[in-house]
C-alpha cells in the first residue's frame, strides 16, 4: 500500500524547502494537501513527482504544475490570510486547495467542464468551504468577483494577460510564467498607482495555458 503521507513529506522536503521556499504557511499548506486526490486514480503513484503531471490528454492537454514552481509562485505572490484570490486554469483543483489554506477566499476558474466538476467535488469532500469553482474562458478571468488581491495562472503565457491585469486591486499581484520552455521566466505583475509593473523572480518551464499561446506568424 502506498504511503502518500510519506511521499508528501518527501516532496515538501526535496522540492519545496530545498528550493528556497521559506514561507512556513506554504510549506504547511502543501504538507496538508493530498495531491493524490487531484489526479486520475491510475496516476496516483506519480502524484508527487518533480515534474508537471498530465491530468487530461487531448488538445489541449492539461497538467498539474510542478510542485516547486507552484510553491515559488505562491511565495512571490505574498498571499495574505484575508486575500481574495483568482486561480486561473485551476484544473482539478490542487492549487486551489493549497490557496484555500493561505487566503480568505479562492475563486477557481476552469474552462474544461470535466476538470471543473472533478475539482469541485474534491474540494467539497475535503471540506474546503472558502474555495469554489466557476467555469469560463481562462483569458477572460472572472470579473463578477473582481477585483482580486492575487491572481495565479497555472501555467505559462505567451501573450499579455490584459483582461486579468484589469481585475487586480490596487497593489494586487498576478503571478505566472512568461514564455515557453527554457525561455520561461516566473514573473510578478503588480498594479500600482502608475499602472502595471513587473519583475522576474526565477526561471521556470511549464506548459502554456490554453488561450495564452502566441499567435502564429506567417512567413511569405
Amino acid at each position: 500500500m502506498i504511503d502518500f503521507a510519506e511521499m508528501r513529506r518527501a516532496m515538501v522536503d526535496a522540492q519545496v524547502r530545498a528550493n528556497d521556499v521559506t514561507d512556513l504557511r506554504i510549506v504547511a499548506a502543501m504538507m496538508e494537501t493530498p495531491r493524490e486526490r487531484f489526479v486520475p486514480a491510475s496516476l496516483r503513484s506519480f502524484a508527487y513527482i518533480d515534474d508537471d503531471l498530465l491530468v487530461k490528454e487531448g488538445a489541449p492537454a492539461r497538467y498539474l504544475m510542478e510542485p516547486m514552481v507552484l510553491a515559488k509562485l505562491l511565495q512571490a505572490a505574498e498571499v495574505g490570510a484575508g486575500d481574495l484570490v483568482l486561480d486561473v486554469g485551476a484544473g482539478t483543483g490542487y492549487s486551489t486547495a493549497v490557496l484555500s489554506k493561505l487566503a480568505g477566499q479562492v475563486v477557481a476558474l476552469e474552462e474544461d467542464a470535466e476538470l471543473s466538476g472533478l475539482g469541485s467535488s474534491v474540494l467539497v469532500e475535503l471540506g474546503l468551504l472558502n474555495a469554489a469553482f466557476v467555469q469560463g474562458p481562462l483569458t477572460a478571468g472572472w470579473p463578477g468577483e473582481a477585483p482580486y488581491d492575487v491572481i495565479l495562472l497555472n501555467g505559462a503565457i505567451e501573450i499579455q494577460p490584459d483582461a486579468l491585469l484589469a481585475q487586480l486591486k490596487p497593489e494586487g499581484r498576478l503571478v505566472t510564467v512568461v514564455g515557453r520552455g527554457r525561455a520561461g521566466r516566473a514573473t510578478v505583475y503588480i498594479r500600482t498607482s502608475g499602472g502595471i509593473g513587473s519583475r522576474i523572480v526565477f526561471d521556470a518551464a511549464v506548459p502554456v495555458l490554453p488561450g495564452f499561446e502566441a499567435r502564429p506568424t506567417f512567413v511569405f
